[in-house]
C-alpha cells in the first residue's frame, strides 16, 4: 500500500471517529432532552399531586362523616382512617405534612368531620379534641370528689352502672395496663394494698363531653386520665424540685383541696402542712378521718380521730398512704408554691372563716372561741 493510500485510510477513519462522536454527542443530547423532559414532567406531577393532596379533598362538600379515632391509634393509623373515610386526599402525604410540622399528641374520640377541612384544620381537631358535632352526654365533676362520688355522677349522667365503674377503678390487672400507658402521672405506688381505691385522686374534676349515648367505662376513665395528665405534666419538675414523687403530690393538693376554697386559703394551709411535716408533726386534718371511715360527717367527733387507718393523719405521722379525692389546678399549684408562714395550726370555724395560729395555746383559744 502506497503513502498516499494510507493517508486516505487515515484520514477516512478520523472523519468516521468525528461522525461517531457527533452521533453519541446527538444521542447523549435527546437522552438528556428526554430524561430532563421526564425529570420536569415528573416534577411538575408530584408537585401538582402534592399541592392537591395538601389541600380540602372537595372545598365545596360541607357534609359531615362520623369518625371514630381510637385509644393508642399511631400516626400511620389515624392517617389511614383519614384516608378511608374520604377526608384527606392521601395517607403518605398527610404523614409528611405532621411529621414536617412536628404535629403530635393526637386525641382518640368521636369526631365529625369534613371533606372541605383544611389539613391544620384536622390537625387542630385531632390534637384539641375539637369536634364538629354535639356532644350526647356532658358530665361535670366538681372537686374533691371521692371515686364513689365520680361513680355516682356517671352513673346518674352517662347511662352506665356504678358497680361496674367500681370494678373497673379497682381491677388491679387493667390499673397495671393503665400504669403502662400513663406512666408520667401514674406509679406502682398506687397498687399498694392498703390502698383503698387505686385510681382515688387521678381522676381530674373538670367538664367531660361524651358523643356516643352509651360512653364505655373505659373511655370514660382514659377521658379523664389524659386530662390529669395535661394538667400535671407541666409541673412534673416542680414536683421533683419539691423532692416529691407525683403520688405524694396528688395526695397532699386532696388534702388542700378539702380544708380550703380560696387561692390564697390553699397557699396558706399547705405551708402549714410543710411547716408540720418538717418538724415531725401529725398532719391532723379531719378529711382524712372522713375519708377513713368512709362517711360524710357535719363534724368530726373526737372518738372518730382514734380510727386505725393509713389515711388517718391523727394517728399515721406524715402524708396518707393516698389521695382522698381529686383535686382542683390550684390546689396543685399551692402544695408547689405555698405560703412562707409560721402558722402550724388552723381551724375551719363554723362562720366560714379559716383562723390560723402560731402556737397551741393560740390554737385553743381559737378553738373555744369558734368551734365549741
Amino acid at each position: 500500500m502506497s503513502t498516499s493510500d494510507k493517508g486516505d485510510k487515515h484520514k477516512d477513519n478520523v472523519q468516521q471517529r468525528l461522525e461517531e462522536a457527533r452521533t453519541v454527542r446527538k444521542i447523549v443530547v435527546i437522552a438528556l432532552s428526554v430524561l430532563g423532559a421526564i425529570l420536569i414532567i415528573a416534577g411538575i406531577s408530584g408537585y401538582i399531586y402534592v399541592s392537591s393532596a395538601l389541600k380540602p379533598v372537595d372545598p365545596n362538600d360541607d357534609s359531615k362523616v362520623s369518625i371514630e379515632i381510637p385509644m393508642g391509634s399511631s400516626t400511620s393509623q389515624i392517617a389511614g382512617i383519614l384516608e378511608e373515610n374520604g377526608i384527606i386526599e392521601d395517607s403518605m402525604i398527610f404523614r409528611f405534612y405532621i411529621k414536617f410540622n412536628n404535629a403530635t399528641q393526637f386525641q382518640a374520640g368521636e369526631y365529625e368531620l369534613s371533606p372541605s377541612m383544611k389539613l391544620e384544620e384536622i390537625i387542630d381537631a385531632l390534637q384539641t379534641g375539637k369536634v364538629l358535632k354535639e356532644p350526647v352526654i356532658t358530665v361535670t365533676i366538681p372537686e374533691g370528689k371521692t371515686i364513689e362520688d365520680i361513680a355516682a355522677l356517671f352513673a346518674e349522667k352517662a347511662n352506665i352502672k356504678e358497680q361496674e365503674f367500681l370494678d373497673k377503678v379497682n381491677d388491679r390487672k387493667y390499673v397495671e395496663k393503665l400504669i403502662d400507658s400513663y406512666p408520667s402521672i401514674l406509679s406502682d405506688a398506687i397498687l399498694d394494698p392498703e390502698i383503698r381505691a387505686p385510681l382515688e385522686g387521678y381522676l381530674f374534676a373538670a367538664t367531660y363531653e361524651f358523643y356516643v349515648k352509651d360512653p364505655s367505662v373505659e373511655s370514660i376513665i382514659h377521658s379523664m386520665l389524659e386530662k390529669t395528665e395535661a394538667v400535671v405534666e407541666p409541673y412534673l419538675d416542680s414536683i421533683s424540685e419539691k423532692d416529691m414523687t407525683v403520688h405524694e403530690a396528688l395526695t397532699m393538693a386532696s388534702l388542700v383541696e378539702n380544708e380550703a376554697r380560696t387561692e390564697e386559703e390553699r397557699k396558706t394551709i399547705a405551708g402549714v402542712f410543710y411547716n408540720r411535716l418538717d418538724t415531725g408533726m401529725m398532719l391532723q386534718t379531719d378529711p382524712t378521718v372522713l375519708y377513713a371511715l368512709g362517711e360524710h360527717k357535719d363534724r368530726v367527733l373526737f372518738e372518730d380521730l382514734k380510727v386505725e387507718s393509713p389515711y388517718n393523719t391523727y394517728v399515721v405521722t406524715g402524708l396518707p398512704i393516698g389521695p382522698i379525692s381529686n383535686f382542683a389546678e390550684n390546689s396543685l399549684q399551692a402544695v408547689l408554691e405555698p405560703a412562707e408562714t409560721n402558722y402550724m395550726y388552723f381551724i375551719a370555724a363554723d362562720d366560714g372563716n379559716i383562723y390560723y395560729s402560731e402556737t397551741y395555746e393560740e390554737h385553743q383559744q381559737l378553738t373555744e372561741k369558734y368551734l365549741r
